[in-house]
């Protein structure tokens, strides 16, 4: 049986969180109880959720030459990711400089540094990328649509955040994972349209359909998740629990997903394991930090 595959091209960072009462609003200074220094990024933190979640996997991306690259991929070295591929840049490992309050919403500023240069070039270099791909918005679009064509199995393209690619690249994901305002967003793309969509999840993830994406996975928080393939949409439950810190759930979800992918489950399955898996992130600070070590507890 040919073993589980997924390879991660996207954005590693270290995240400067800091952790207090309530968010800031404009012009506002807020005190805060304390931070923390931790590693993430989408890519590296859905690589290391796909690969504690049961798949052998790859990470590529690129991090600075700086004392923050130690941080950013140590804890995908640490569970066994594959870091061969990743470039040392001239630019600075990227940062992202997040807020926590007591409820668990975030707000989150990205300075990319290094993620910058993941693009097309580099990626198109690479060859030939193995297993189930996973691509987010937070590299050049470029280094998507590049991966997208190296790719050799299906794509999980988790457009987050929403960046302008060519349409026919919007149609190849499958799934599409996406939050209900990307959602949104990914529509309007399709449409040419500035406005977004007032519509509900299950309407836009039809509209989605029917433009031709081949699925679609809309993450809606506590509320679960909803997943529409053309035979279908249905929305799966959340696992109820008591979150934290939501910082890093939704790559979480996404790394996991890939992860059952490419063990063979179907998208529903997939999604409701990841669901499962993304629950246990929220109880604990951090995104990578928070990530299960142990699948018995799923």
């Amino acid at each position: 049986m040919q073993e589980a595959q997924v390879t991660i091209v996207g954005s590693s960072n270290v995240d400067i969180t800091a952790l207090m009462a309530r968010l800031p609003g404009p012009g506002e200074t807020v005190l805060a109880q304390s931070y923390q220094l931790t590693p993430g990024g989408k890519g590296a933190n859905q690589a290391l959720a796909a690969q504690l979640a049961g798949a052998r996997t790859e990470f590529i991306g690129a991090v600075g030459q700086d004392s923050h690259a130690q941080v950013a991929l140590g804890q995908l070295a640490e569970a066994g990711v594959e870091l061969g591929r990743v470039a040392r840049a001239n630019e600075a490992t990227g940062v992202a400089i997040i807020q926590v309050d007591a409820a668990a919403e975030n707000s989150i500023a990205v300075v990319p540094g290094a993620n910058a240069q993941v693009t097309g070039e580099v990626v198109s270099a690479l060859g030939s990328l193995h297993g189930i791909v996973v691509l987010q918005g937070e590299i050049p679009a470029s280094g998507i649509t590049a991966a997208m064509d190296a790719a050799s199995d299906r794509v999980v393209l988790n457009l987050a955040p929403v960046i302008e690619l060519p349409r026919e690249y919007l149609l190849a994901a499958n799934p599409l994972v996406v939050n209900e305002h990307e959602a949104a967003l990914v529509l309007a793309l399709l449409d040419g349209t500035e406005g977004l969509s007032g519509d509900s999840e299950p309407v836009i993830a039809q509209n989605l359909l029917d433009h031709g994406v081949s699925s679609v996975v809309i993450t809606l928080g506590a509320q679960g998740c909803l997943v529409a393939q053309t035979h279908g949409i249905q929305t799966l439950p959340a696992v109820k629990t008591t979150a934290v810190d939501t910082t890093g759930a939704g790559d979480a979800f996404t790394g996991a997903l890939a992860a059952r992918l490419a063990h063979g489950d179907d998208l529903a399955q997939a999604a409701e394991f990841a669901g499962r898996f993304a629950a246990l992130t929220v109880q604990a600070h951090g995104a990578q930090s928070s990530y299960p070590r142990n699948l018995a507890r799923l």
